[in-house]
Parts: structure tokens; C-alpha cells; sequence
């Protein structure tokens, strides 16, 4: 059973920056699709990123590009996701999840969920 465990939210003034981490474990295969997504208050939940472990191939929604980065370590079980220039609007629960290859529907049919973290952004 895949265990995702993420760690790095809390709160920060607009503009600044946070980092999210997030272990999967047992890494078995050679390639996941890794991402985080969010869901605010009364909205639908969104993805954000994703990262495809085994070609490091990255996906990112529109509202994030340029301010969001995903990446991975070099054992591939864990990414990150560096915030910078954090609007309110991004206030949020975000959660890591996973499946077993990337797509263009990267944010679909999603089985794996970490519990996720918290990140607040006040203006």
C-alpha cells in the first residue's frame, strides 16, 4: 500500500514563500506521477503540479506557473513544491498524491492521498 506523507505548510505574508515535502514510501516501481493538489473553503479541489519521477517531466496549472516549482530528489520517493510570490488566493489544504505514470490528464483518477498540510497566506 502506498504511503504519502507530506510535511513543510504553515502560514506566510503574500509574497513570500513556503516549501512542501512529500515521502512516498514503499517506492517500488521505477516511475510514479507525483503531484499536489489543493482545496480551499467551499471550492473543488484542484491540481497544482505533478512530476513524473521517471523522466522528471513536470505539469503545472496555469494559476501557478512561474511562481510554483516541482522537483525531486535523486532516490526519486520524494518532491517538493517551492511556492514563491504566495497569493492569498492560494490559501489552501494541500495534499500530495500519486498514481503510476503521468499524462496529460495528470490530475485524473487519482488513487494515492497523503493527509495533507495546511498553507495560509495573508495579505
Amino acid at each position: 500500500q502506498v504511503q504519502l506523507m507530506e510535511s513543510g505548510g504553515g502560514s506566510v505574508q503574500a509574497g513570500g514563500s513556503l516549501k512542501l515535502s512529500c515521502v512516498l514510501s514503499p517506492y517500488i516501481y521505477s516511475t510514479y506521477c507525483m503531484g499536489w493538489f489543493r482545496q480551499a473553503p467551499g471550492k473543488e479541489r484542484e491540481g497544482v503540479a505533478a512530476i513524473s519521477t521517471g523522466s522528471g517531466i513536470t505539469y503545472y496549472t496555469d494559476s501557478v506557473k512561474g511562481r510554483f516549482t516541482i522537483s525531486q530528489t535523486n532516490a526519486k520517493n520524494t518532491v517538493y513544491l517551492q511556492m514563491n510570490s504566495l497569493k492569498p488566493e492560494d490559501t489552501a489544504m494541500y495534499y500530495c498524491a500519486a498514481k503510476s505514470y503521468c499524462s496529460s490528464d495528470w490530475s485524473a483518477e487519482v488513487p494515492y492521498w497523503g493527509q495533507g498540510t495546511q498553507v495560509t497566506v495573508s495579505s
